[in-house]
């Protein structure tokens, strides 16, 4: 959905390693880069696992996102299948994808990324990880490439209060119920938003946009 926050989730094959080396990682983000700019992708947030990565993005039209996720796929496979010796199948199908509502959902999704590291047990804390963008938005790395949302520009008058309010952010953390909520969007394509949101996404396509509720259908009376 095109000018829509998206957050997206790419996963090794059989979960196996897509990144093994620095080289690796150092390679995914120049192509990343290139393909978004190429596509009128803009790139908000990033972390790269060993074998998988997620995105913070929104794209600039229906096909920027479809058509600069093929470009990176295939791009990278191929650096990846000559540098390792690899052949077969790299990627566990077509990414995965969903519509987050900014103004309850972008700060969470943010830290969601940043604490995947911590979550997975590689690092204690998000700023010793150096292959997200919690670097970029506490200060210690610059990102050019990476464009601040709105909401994260209004956690401070300067650079030093926002990227001091981001830290406090993260260090605060997620609820059990934040992180559940994300994981699940992302993996099943259920958009995050409130009624109003999802309501004005629904008038642009006939594909459900959060989960039927549970139970029976209700029964319609007879006339």
């Amino acid at each position: 959905m095109a000018g829509q926050l998206h957050h997206v989730i790419q996963r090794g094959n059989n979960r196996q390693p897509v990144f093994v080396s620095v080289a690796d990682r150092e390679r995914f983000l120049a192509i990343l880069v290139h393909c978004a700019a190429q596509f009128g992708l803009t790139v908000h947030g990033y972390v790269l696992m060993d074998n998988h990565f997620h995105l913070l993005v929104t794209p600039a039209s229906t096909d920027a996102l479809p058509k600069t996720m093929q470009a990176i796929g295939r791009q990278y496979v191929s650096y990846f299948n000559r540098a390792h010796a690899h052949s077969g199948s790299l990627w566990e199908g077509r990414y995965r994808s969903t519509v987050l509502q900014p103004q309850r959902h972008l700060l969470a999704c943010m830290a969601f990324l940043d604490l995947n590291p911590v979550r997975a047990g590689l690092v204690e804390k998000a700023s010793e990880y150096p292959w997200s963008s919690h670097a970029h938005y506490t200060g210690l790395r610059h990102d050019r490439w990476l464009s601040v949302p709105a909401l994260v520009w209004e956690m401070g008058n300067t650079p030093f209060a926002r990227e001091s309010a981001y830290r406090d952010l993260i260090e605060l953390g997620l609820t059990p119920q934040q992180e559940a909520e994300l994981a699940e969007s992302v993996l099943h394509g259920w958009v995050l938003g409130d009624d109003a949101f999802l309501a004005a996404l629904q008038r642009d396509t006939p594909r459900r946009l959060r989960p039927a509720a549970p139970g029976r259908p209700r029964r319609q009376p007879l006339i």
